[in-house]
């Protein structure tokens, strides 16, 4: 196995580990997707990291895996991979990627299927796929544009440059800088620690409305809001976070 999604406290994380890069073959991929449909489907987990260890985080795809490929090869193999990234994207739960080392590529493109990106300072990012005469194929020019505008991608992308922890922070590329490699991974459980025992339906609904909305001009966009808002009061969770409100004390939420 070279993904394997572990739990502990609430926490699933999702953990590359393909020496020395973390390089995005068809094994990663499929194994990626797995452990992605899993995390989803498993109540105990609450919120999900998506980590490469302390040396790298992924370096991109396996170009000597992809050099002999045509064209035909290519046009089966490409919506795989992008489906792999899609399945994290569309885990109904909190994901935060922790970036140690080099998130190029598909690293990158993995990366931006997470709600959020922390990175260690001496982290790199970027889309160098120009340099190899191709363009990001698994959300590298759509994802990418959606966070960062369409100026900052067509630099990155066209240029093929890689950028630093702190211009990445500077551009929205990354969420938060922690000083070390060591510091990723804890800071990444910080962050989604306070979504275990939170209303999941409510969170699911939260990450539904925004993704969704995000490909929807603002009319379609409110209406899919409400649709949201509305099904919350079907839950368990709604009636319980009011009541404890009403009751002045803290809410027991159950996930229903």
């Amino acid at each position: 196995m070279v993904v394997q999604l572990t739990i502990e406290d609430g926490i699933g994380t999702i953990r590359l580990d393909r020496p020395p890069m973390n390089a995005l073959n068809t094994e990663v991929q499929e194994e990626l997707r797995a452990a992605a449909q899993q995390a989803a489907a498993d109540d105990a987990v609450a919120a999900v990291i998506v980590y490469g260890g302390e040396k790298v985080f992924a370096a991109g795809a396996d170009i000597k895996e992809m050099a002999t490929m045509s064209y035909v090869d290519m046009v089966g193999r490409a919506p795989a991979l992008s489906a792999a990234f899609d399945m994290v994207a569309r885990i109904p739960k909190p994901v935060v990627a922790a970036i140690t080392g080099y998130a190029l590529g598909g690293g990158c493109e993995l990366a931006l299927a997470c709600d959020w990106r922390i990175a260690a300072a001496d982290a790199k990012l970027g889309q160098p796929e120009i340099n190899l005469g191709i363009i990001p194929g698994a959300g590298g020019t759509q994802r990418l544009a959606r966070l960062v505008g369409p100026a900052k991608a067509k630099d990155l992308v066209m240029s093929g440059r890689l950028v630093d922890a702190q211009e990445a922070l500077a551009m929205g590329l990354v969420d938060r800088v922690v000083p070390t490699a060591q510091e990723v991974f804890p800071a990444a459980v910080e962050l989604v620690r306070r979504y275990v025992g939170g209303p999941a339906q409510a969170l699911r609904a939260a990450k539904l409305a925004v993704d969704g909305g995000l490909s929807m001009d603002l009319a379609s966009g409110l209406a899919w809001e409400t649709q949201q808002f509305a099904a919350l009061f079907a839950t368990d969770d709604r009636r319980e976070g009011m009541a404890a409100f009403v009751e002045k004390r803290k809410p027991d939420f159950t996930g229903r």
